[in-house]
């Protein structure tokens, strides 16, 4: 039998996950999704790295406030030193929070800093044999299965309600005309471009080079325009791609590496015919725009990571693949490209507002 935490004597809760990737944030709202739902009164705070706070922004009807996680000995990421963490502990206690909601991994090392943190009831996940803050609220902290199903299991442990599983990610009006000016400036038609996006934040997640300029080339050999994406530090990687594939009777490709803000991407992913990515923060990000994609996966937990949705996003394990990973990546590619599957038709002509992009008026 769950246990099933007092619904109603909740009213302010602090949630925990100081993870840096836009992978790690976006495959937390369907938690979130459902929390809200069980306490739709409640004040939830958001305690998250220092540089994402736009994910407190962006997620306005799922978190109410944002606060910098201020670091704690054995996490590498956020660490100020003792005196920043001891002086933050003190002024989280004060406020006196009803919930203490860890969703920031295993618990190893993050469990003592949410008991100092306070809080009425504290819950979130353990490993067996390591510190538990309290059996009734701690679920054994699952080995397998997808971040987002992990998450979302422990809300259901806990007697939240069932809510979708799908990603989201909303953009703003003035975001959205701002997208459908950098694809008027690039001449790009609405289902008639294909994104690759060759980087990753971790250099082993990233497939080689060559895979990306092969696939590249067939797909523009077949009348597809490449808009290559990424960081202003991964033009590196792709002005290679770029300048390979430039060639006589193809569609010109378009290099927007280091010159889209994270809304303009979404919008050129939300039109794209097709993503094709490595295990990186814009797979999930494509998943939330429910944009049909390839992700390569080097050197990551497929089973914990790749989009929920295998219809609309295709894996391929270039471990297993080798040297065939390319013809893989292109098979997958062709399949979503010529068979739609099911799949949302793709606009003809740019929709001029968000509501006409989502829901066709």
């Amino acid at each position: 039998m769950a246990f099933r935490l007092p619904i109603p004597a909740i009213a302010r809760i602090l949630v925990v996950r100081a993870l840096p990737g836009l992978g790690d944030l976006l495959c937390s709202v369907p938690a979130l999704r459902s929390l809200r739902q069980a306490y739709p009164q409640a004040e939830i705070t958001w305690l998250g790295l220092p540089g994402t706070e736009w994910f407190g922004q962006r997620f306005a009807h799922l978190i109410d406030r944002w606060l910098p996680f201020p670091g704690f000995p054995g996490i590498p990421e956020g660490w100020q030193g003792p005196q920043a963490t001891v002086k933050f502990c003190q002024e989280v206690q004060a406020q006196a929070y009803d919930l203490t909601l860890q969703i920031h991994g295993s618990g190893s090392y993050i469990n003592p800093f949410l008991t100092l943190l306070g809080g009425r009831h504290q819950a979130g996940f353990y490993l067996p044999g390591q510190y538990c803050p309290d059996p009734r609220y701690f679920l054994p902290y699952p080995q397998q299965g997808s971040e987002v199903n992990r998450l979302l299991d422990l809300m259901l442990f806990l007697g939240l309600p069932e809510t979708s599983r799908t990603l989201e990610f909303p953009l703003t009006e003035v975001e959205y005309q701002a997208g459908l000016r950098l694809l008027e400036a690039h001449s790009l038609v609405p289902g008639r471009y294909v994104c690759l996006h060759p980087g990753a934040s971790i250099e082993s997640r990233r497939w080689s080079m060559a895979g990306f300029i092969e696939v590249a080339r067939r797909l523009a050999s077949r009348g597809h325009r490449i808009v290559l994406t990424g960081t202003a530090a991964e033009r590196r990687l792709t002005t290679p791609i770029a300048a390979a594939i430039n060639q006589p009777g193809t569609p010109l490709p378009v290099n927007l590496a280091g010159r889209t803000c994270l809304g303009a991407l979404s919008v050129l992913l939300r039109h794209a015919a097709l993503l094709i990515c490595n295990d990186t923060g814009i797979s999930h990000l494509g998943a939330a725009l429910k944009t049909p994609s390839v992700v390569v996966f080097s050197d990551s937990d497929m089973q914990r990571w790749a989009p929920q949705n295998q219809t609309r996003h295709r894996r391929v394990d270039s471990r297993q693949s080798g040297s065939a990973t390319p013809a893989g990546v292109l098979v997958q590619a062709h399949d979503l490209l010529s068979s739609p599957h099911g799949l949302e038709p793709l606009p003809q002509s740019l929709p001029q507002s968000i509501s006409e992009a989502c829901y066709g008026r």
